[in-house]
């Protein structure tokens, strides 16, 4: 597996528990011995909604809202089988999303 790279993409709508989780990732690979690119912080998804608050009187009236996306991305150059093993058995926290490709 030396010539191949690990791509790791982490999703969270808290930038407090993606930044945490990309610490842990980073500590269990540098602990393995691999070499790390990153984080590289990615473009903040923002999907913003547009509500009525009455549907019958005040239909000028709204509320919006907002759902932040908060992306990081991180290669691992010259991964081990023990650097995949320790990525594969990582516990964080949730609201975190990972999304591994080898």
């Amino acid at each position: 597996m030396t010539d191949q790279k690990v791509r790791i993409k982490v999703k969270s709508f808290d930038h407090k528990l993606a930044d945490q989780a990309v610490r842990q990732i980073l500590e269990t690979v540098e602990r393995t011995g691999a070499i790390v690119v990153g984080p590289v912080p990615l473009p903040t998804d923002i999907e913003k909604f547009c509500v009525i608050r009455s549907p019958n009187i005040d239909k000028d009236s709204r509320e919006q809202f907002e759902i932040r996306t908060h992306k990081r991305l991180i290669d691992i150059l010259q991964p081990s089988s023990k650097t995949i093993d320790a990525l594969s058995h990582l516990d964080l926290a949730s609201g975190v999303e990972i999304d591994i490709k080898l």
